[in-house]
């Protein structure tokens, strides 16, 4: 079985959650990032690492008309621009209690849990991964973390994980990355 069969399967396994899903939202530190951040010096102060293809997935899924965002419990500046080169729809960060930011997005694009996709690897997390129409981690989270959710991704933190949900998601509901290229 190649990857591709792989994550369509699983697409498959999933479907009945995935193809209720509207809005994607992503933790920072530990999804999008490896979890570490980086002295930088005094002009730049702590920066982070990104994955190339988890951006450009998001990106896809904007395109294909999902609401695509970051809630964070990191208050930071390359986070605010990272948010911002992408395009993102939206971006709430430091309070460890995301709960607010959820409900705010959700009564804003007039969504139900059932309809967000959550990723997120800390404890402060599982409130959201709990609610979430989807909720996905990665190994390198607790496992109290990973009691809570419907996928524990096979790339690491950093490493392609979010593109990994994102292409499982595209599957389950059948949108071709070629129609939305620009």
């Amino acid at each position: 079985m190649t990857a591709t069969s792989d994550l369509k399967q699983l697409a498959q396994n999933f479907e009945g959650k995935l193809k209720k899903i509207k809005i994607c939202l992503f933790d920072v530190d530990g999804i999008l990032t490896d979890g570490k951040i980086y002295w930088a010096g005094e002009e730049v102060g702590f920066t982070r690492s990104y994955f190339i293809q988890d951006g450009y997935g998001m990106k896809l899924l904007q395109r294909a008309g999902f609401k695509v965002g970051i809630i964070t419990a990191g208050n930071s500046k390359s986070v605010e621009h990272r948010v911002d080169q992408l395009g993102l729809d939206f971006l709430y960060m430091g309070n460890e209690d995301k709960t607010g930011a959820l409900d705010h997005v959700l009564k804003k694009y007039n969504c139900t849990d059932e309809e967000f996709l959550y990723m997120g690897d800390d404890l402060f997390d599982i409130p959201l991964l709990k609610r979430a129409g989807f909720a996905a981690t990665v190994q390198e989270s607790s496992d109290e973390v990973k009691e809570n959710v419907d996928y524990i991704t096979k790339r690491g933190s950093g490493e392609g994980c979010v593109r990994e949900v994102i292409d499982i998601l595209r599957y389950a509901q059948g949108i071709n990355w070629e129609s939305l290229q620009k």
